[in-house]
Protein backbone atom coordinates (compact mmCIF):
# COMPACT_ATOMS: atom_id res chain seq x y z
CA UNK A 1 0.00 0.00 0.00
CA UNK A 2 1.25 3.62 -0.80
CA UNK A 3 0.96 5.93 1.92
CA UNK A 4 0.20 9.98 0.88
CA UNK A 5 0.45 11.88 3.42
CA UNK A 6 -0.89 14.35 2.32
CA UNK A 7 -2.79 16.02 -0.33
CA UNK A 8 -5.70 17.05 2.21
CA UNK A 9 -2.79 18.79 4.35
CA UNK A 10 0.75 19.47 5.02
CA UNK A 11 2.01 16.89 6.81
CA UNK A 12 5.80 17.73 6.78
CA UNK A 13 5.40 21.66 7.47
CA UNK A 14 2.69 21.24 10.12
CA UNK A 15 2.76 17.78 11.63
CA UNK A 16 6.25 15.86 11.17
CA UNK A 17 6.49 14.75 14.71
CA UNK A 18 2.88 13.04 14.73
CA UNK A 19 3.54 11.88 11.55
CA UNK A 20 7.46 10.06 12.83
CA UNK A 21 5.19 9.02 15.68
CA UNK A 22 2.24 7.25 13.43
CA UNK A 23 5.51 5.58 12.03
CA UNK A 24 6.79 3.88 15.04
CA UNK A 25 3.92 3.41 16.06
CA UNK A 26 2.51 1.08 13.19
CA UNK A 27 -0.75 2.82 12.06
CA UNK A 28 -2.83 5.81 11.74
CA UNK A 29 -6.38 6.85 12.46
CA UNK A 30 -8.18 8.79 10.03
CA UNK A 31 -11.67 10.14 9.66
CA UNK A 32 -13.18 9.65 6.51
CA UNK A 33 -14.27 13.18 5.14
CA UNK A 34 -17.74 11.79 3.40
CA UNK A 35 -19.23 9.26 6.02
CA UNK A 36 -17.63 10.70 8.91
CA UNK A 37 -16.29 7.09 9.92
CA UNK A 38 -12.89 6.30 11.82
CA UNK A 39 -10.56 4.09 9.82
CA UNK A 40 -7.58 2.73 10.64
CA UNK A 41 -4.00 2.68 8.35
CA UNK A 42 -1.36 0.35 8.90
CA UNK A 43 1.83 1.66 8.75
CA UNK A 44 3.97 -1.06 9.45
CA UNK A 45 7.11 -1.63 7.39
CA UNK A 46 5.96 -5.03 5.91
CA UNK A 47 2.56 -3.58 4.51
CA UNK A 48 3.64 -0.45 3.05
CA UNK A 49 4.93 -0.18 -0.24
CA UNK A 50 6.30 3.97 0.07
CA UNK A 51 4.86 7.36 1.27
CA UNK A 52 4.44 10.54 -1.31
CA UNK A 53 4.71 13.46 0.94
CA UNK A 54 2.99 16.66 -0.27
CA UNK A 55 3.95 19.80 1.26
CA UNK A 56 5.36 23.77 0.79
CA UNK A 57 7.93 23.03 3.24
CA UNK A 58 9.90 19.74 3.80
CA UNK A 59 11.62 21.29 6.70
CA UNK A 60 10.57 19.65 10.23
CA UNK A 61 10.91 16.21 8.33
CA UNK A 62 14.50 16.97 6.84
CA UNK A 63 15.95 17.39 10.42
CA UNK A 64 14.87 13.47 10.64
CA UNK A 65 16.16 11.70 7.40
CA UNK A 66 17.28 9.25 9.59
CA UNK A 67 14.74 7.93 11.06
CA UNK A 68 12.96 7.91 7.39
CA UNK A 69 15.43 6.25 5.85
CA UNK A 70 15.63 3.95 9.00
CA UNK A 71 11.79 3.00 7.87
CA UNK A 72 13.23 0.95 4.72
CA UNK A 73 10.71 2.12 2.28
CA UNK A 74 11.11 4.66 -0.54
CA UNK A 75 9.45 7.92 -0.44
CA UNK A 76 8.51 10.84 -3.20
CA UNK A 77 7.99 14.55 -2.12
CA UNK A 78 5.32 16.40 -3.93
CA UNK A 79 6.64 20.05 -3.39
CA UNK A 80 5.19 23.13 -4.27
CA UNK A 81 6.82 25.76 -5.23
CA UNK A 82 5.07 28.65 -6.88
CA UNK A 83 6.31 31.89 -5.57
CA UNK A 84 2.67 33.89 -5.95
CA UNK A 85 2.59 37.32 -4.47
CA UNK A 86 1.77 37.39 -0.49
CA UNK A 87 -1.91 38.46 -1.00
CA UNK A 88 -2.47 35.15 -2.67
CA UNK A 89 0.02 32.95 -0.22
CA UNK A 90 0.29 34.71 3.05
CA UNK A 91 2.44 32.35 5.19
CA UNK A 92 4.57 30.14 3.27
CA UNK A 93 8.47 29.83 3.23
CA UNK A 94 10.24 31.59 0.31
CA UNK A 95 10.81 30.27 -3.18
CA UNK A 96 14.95 30.31 -2.69
CA UNK A 97 14.10 28.22 1.07
CA UNK A 98 12.37 25.60 -0.82
CA UNK A 99 14.39 25.31 -4.02
CA UNK A 100 17.62 24.23 -0.96
CA UNK A 101 15.00 21.88 0.49
CA UNK A 102 14.70 20.19 -3.17
CA UNK A 103 17.82 20.30 -3.73
CA UNK A 104 19.06 18.47 -0.62
CA UNK A 105 16.57 15.81 -1.02
CA UNK A 106 18.14 15.61 -4.41
CA UNK A 107 21.66 15.24 -3.06
CA UNK A 108 20.94 13.24 0.22
CA UNK A 109 17.84 11.03 -0.85
CA UNK A 110 17.97 10.57 -4.31
CA UNK A 111 17.90 12.58 -7.66
CA UNK A 112 13.98 11.63 -8.56
CA UNK A 113 13.07 11.82 -4.73
CA UNK A 114 11.52 15.73 -5.17
CA UNK A 115 9.05 16.33 -8.00
CA UNK A 116 8.23 20.20 -8.29
CA UNK A 117 4.80 21.58 -8.07
CA UNK A 118 3.60 24.81 -9.88
CA UNK A 119 0.27 23.99 -9.18
CA UNK A 120 -2.63 25.55 -9.35
CA UNK A 121 -1.79 28.03 -11.74
CA UNK A 122 -3.83 30.92 -11.03
CA UNK A 123 -5.22 33.52 -13.47
CA UNK A 124 -5.04 37.73 -11.45
CA UNK A 125 -4.46 40.90 -12.26
CA UNK A 126 -1.42 40.48 -10.37
CA UNK A 127 -0.43 36.60 -11.99
CA UNK A 128 -1.30 37.16 -15.41
CA UNK A 129 -0.06 34.91 -18.27
CA UNK A 130 2.92 36.48 -18.35
CA UNK A 131 3.78 36.52 -15.55
CA UNK A 132 3.20 32.86 -15.09
CA UNK A 133 5.60 32.46 -18.37
CA UNK A 134 8.32 34.66 -16.42
CA UNK A 135 7.49 33.46 -13.05
CA UNK A 136 7.85 29.42 -14.54
CA UNK A 137 10.72 29.78 -16.11
CA UNK A 138 12.98 31.13 -13.13
CA UNK A 139 12.09 28.94 -10.98
CA UNK A 140 12.52 25.87 -13.28
CA UNK A 141 16.04 27.71 -14.29
CA UNK A 142 16.95 27.19 -10.42
CA UNK A 143 15.58 23.85 -9.94
CA UNK A 144 17.29 22.31 -12.94
CA UNK A 145 19.53 19.25 -11.61
CA UNK A 146 16.97 19.03 -8.40
CA UNK A 147 14.45 17.56 -9.81
CA UNK A 148 13.06 16.13 -13.34
CA UNK A 149 9.13 16.46 -13.38
CA UNK A 150 7.15 19.36 -13.37
CA UNK A 151 3.41 19.19 -12.25
CA UNK A 152 0.74 21.58 -13.27
CA UNK A 153 -2.40 22.21 -13.02
CA UNK A 154 -5.06 25.14 -13.52
CA UNK A 155 -7.38 26.59 -10.42
CA UNK A 156 -10.50 24.88 -10.10
CA UNK A 157 -12.98 27.13 -8.87
CA UNK A 158 -14.74 25.93 -6.04
CA UNK A 159 -17.69 27.69 -3.88
CA UNK A 160 -15.04 28.05 -1.24
CA UNK A 161 -12.29 28.92 -3.13
CA UNK A 162 -14.17 31.53 -4.80
CA UNK A 163 -15.41 32.99 -1.53
CA UNK A 164 -11.83 33.32 -0.58
CA UNK A 165 -10.62 35.02 -3.81
CA UNK A 166 -13.33 37.38 -3.71
CA UNK A 167 -12.33 38.70 -0.28
CA UNK A 168 -8.97 39.23 -1.08
CA UNK A 169 -9.31 40.56 -4.35
CA UNK A 170 -11.55 43.00 -2.35
CA UNK A 171 -9.08 43.45 0.43
CA UNK A 172 -5.65 43.56 -1.64
CA UNK A 173 -7.29 45.24 -4.58
CA UNK A 174 -6.61 42.69 -7.64
CA UNK A 175 -8.75 40.93 -9.88
CA UNK A 176 -8.86 37.53 -10.97
CA UNK A 177 -10.62 35.37 -13.64
CA UNK A 178 -10.85 31.76 -14.95
CA UNK A 179 -9.94 31.72 -18.53
CA UNK A 180 -10.68 29.35 -21.47
CA UNK A 181 -9.57 26.34 -22.34
CA UNK A 182 -8.15 27.03 -25.01
CA UNK A 183 -6.04 29.84 -23.15
CA UNK A 184 -5.26 27.42 -20.79
CA UNK A 185 -3.74 24.83 -23.01
CA UNK A 186 -1.59 27.21 -25.09
CA UNK A 187 0.04 28.29 -21.42
CA UNK A 188 0.42 24.34 -21.18
CA UNK A 189 2.33 23.96 -23.94
CA UNK A 190 4.60 27.36 -23.55
CA UNK A 191 5.32 25.65 -19.87
CA UNK A 192 5.99 22.74 -21.37
CA UNK A 193 8.81 23.77 -23.73
CA UNK A 194 9.78 25.75 -20.53
CA UNK A 195 10.59 23.07 -18.79
CA UNK A 196 12.16 21.07 -21.70
CA UNK A 197 14.56 24.11 -21.68
CA UNK A 198 15.72 22.69 -17.75
CA UNK A 199 15.61 18.81 -18.25
CA UNK A 200 12.03 18.56 -16.90
CA UNK A 201 9.03 17.22 -18.35
CA UNK A 202 5.96 18.76 -17.59
CA UNK A 203 2.90 16.45 -16.42
CA UNK A 204 -1.09 17.63 -16.04
CA UNK A 205 -2.74 17.14 -12.81
CA UNK A 206 -6.17 15.56 -12.97
CA UNK A 207 -7.14 17.47 -16.29
CA UNK A 208 -6.07 15.54 -19.14
CA UNK A 209 -7.91 17.91 -21.15
CA UNK A 210 -5.25 20.64 -20.63
CA UNK A 211 -2.74 17.88 -21.55
CA UNK A 212 -1.05 19.96 -24.51
CA UNK A 213 1.46 19.34 -26.77
CA UNK A 214 4.75 18.17 -25.04
CA UNK A 215 2.81 17.92 -21.73
CA UNK A 216 1.28 14.63 -19.66
CA UNK A 217 -1.42 12.98 -17.48
CA UNK A 218 0.66 13.40 -14.11
CA UNK A 219 0.85 10.18 -12.28
CA UNK A 220 1.76 11.92 -8.49
CA UNK A 221 1.28 9.16 -6.93
CA UNK A 222 3.64 7.20 -9.22
CA UNK A 223 4.42 3.17 -7.71
CA UNK A 224 7.25 3.51 -11.06
CA UNK A 225 9.13 6.53 -9.62
CA UNK A 226 8.82 4.51 -5.84
CA UNK A 227 10.71 1.62 -7.28
CA UNK A 228 13.55 3.52 -9.19
CA UNK A 229 13.89 4.93 -6.08
CA UNK A 230 14.06 2.00 -4.18
CA UNK A 231 16.07 -0.12 -6.75
CA UNK A 232 13.72 -2.69 -6.21
CA UNK A 233 10.38 -3.93 -8.44
CA UNK A 234 7.40 -2.39 -6.58
CA UNK A 235 3.59 -3.07 -8.03
CA UNK A 236 0.45 -1.03 -7.21
CA UNK A 237 -2.83 -0.57 -9.06
CA UNK A 238 -4.02 2.26 -10.90
CA UNK A 239 -6.70 3.64 -9.10
CA UNK A 240 -7.17 7.94 -8.94
CA UNK A 241 -9.02 9.54 -6.27
CA UNK A 242 -10.90 11.64 -8.25
CA UNK A 243 -12.28 11.79 -12.27
CA UNK A 244 -9.07 12.76 -14.24
CA UNK A 245 -6.64 11.48 -11.95
CA UNK A 246 -4.01 8.94 -13.08
CA UNK A 247 -2.64 7.56 -10.23
CA UNK A 248 -1.60 5.02 -8.42
CA UNK A 249 -3.91 3.29 -5.28
CA UNK A 250 -2.95 4.66 -2.28
CA UNK A 251 -4.35 5.71 1.24
CA UNK A 252 -4.44 9.01 2.58
CA UNK A 253 -3.47 9.81 6.03
CA UNK A 254 -4.49 13.40 6.33
CA UNK A 255 -7.55 15.80 7.52
CA UNK A 256 -9.54 17.99 6.08
CA UNK A 257 -9.20 21.92 7.35
CA UNK A 258 -5.86 21.28 9.06
CA UNK A 259 -3.46 23.48 6.70
CA UNK A 260 -2.94 26.57 8.33
CA UNK A 261 -0.85 28.37 5.34
CA UNK A 262 -3.71 30.17 4.14
CA UNK A 263 -3.70 30.35 0.10
CA UNK A 264 -6.58 32.00 -1.17
CA UNK A 265 -7.00 28.60 -4.18
CA UNK A 266 -6.95 25.77 -1.58
CA UNK A 267 -10.17 23.67 -1.89
CA UNK A 268 -8.88 21.39 1.18
CA UNK A 269 -9.45 24.44 3.78
CA UNK A 270 -12.78 26.23 4.32
CA UNK A 271 -11.73 28.84 6.78
CA UNK A 272 -8.33 29.13 8.20
CA UNK A 273 -9.17 30.04 11.36
CA UNK A 274 -10.94 26.64 11.31
CA UNK A 275 -7.22 24.95 10.49
CA UNK A 276 -5.25 27.25 12.43
CA UNK A 277 -7.28 26.21 15.31
CA UNK A 278 -7.35 22.82 14.94
CA UNK A 279 -3.49 22.83 14.22
CA UNK A 280 -2.89 24.62 17.37
CA UNK A 281 -5.26 22.08 19.38
CA UNK A 282 -3.37 19.02 17.83
CA UNK A 283 -1.44 16.55 19.64
CA UNK A 284 1.19 15.15 18.29
CA UNK A 285 0.85 11.95 20.31
CA UNK A 286 -2.75 11.33 19.37
CA UNK A 287 -3.57 8.09 16.76
CA UNK A 288 -5.38 10.89 14.66
CA UNK A 289 -4.48 14.29 13.51
CA UNK A 290 -7.68 15.95 14.17
CA UNK A 291 -7.64 17.18 17.98
CA UNK A 292 -9.55 14.83 20.24
CA UNK A 293 -12.11 16.95 21.10
CA UNK A 294 -13.56 16.43 17.30
CA UNK A 295 -12.73 12.68 17.37
CA UNK A 296 -14.80 12.24 20.16
CA UNK A 297 -17.96 11.45 18.76
CA UNK A 298 -16.35 8.76 16.38
CA UNK A 299 -14.88 6.63 18.76
CA UNK A 300 -17.90 4.66 18.94
CA UNK A 301 -17.96 3.58 15.34
CA UNK A 302 -16.35 0.64 13.58
CA UNK A 303 -12.82 1.28 12.31
CA UNK A 304 -11.95 -0.29 9.04
CA UNK A 305 -8.41 -1.21 8.21
CA UNK A 306 -6.59 0.43 5.55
Amino acid sequence: MIVSASYRTDIPAFYAEWFLRRMEAGFALVRNPYAARLYRVDLRRERVTGFVFWTRNFGPLLEHLDRLRAFGRPFVVQFTVTNYPRAIEPAVIPADKAIGQMRRLAREVHPQCAVWRYDPVLFTSVTPRGFHLANFGDLASRLEGATDEAVISFAQIYAKSRRNLDAAARRHGFAWEDPSDEAKRELAARLAELARRHGMRLTVCSQPEYAAEGAEEARCVDARRLARISGEPLSAPLKGNRPGCACYESRDIGEYDTCPHGCLYCYAVRHRRLALARYRAHDPASPSLLPLDEAEPLRGLPLLEG
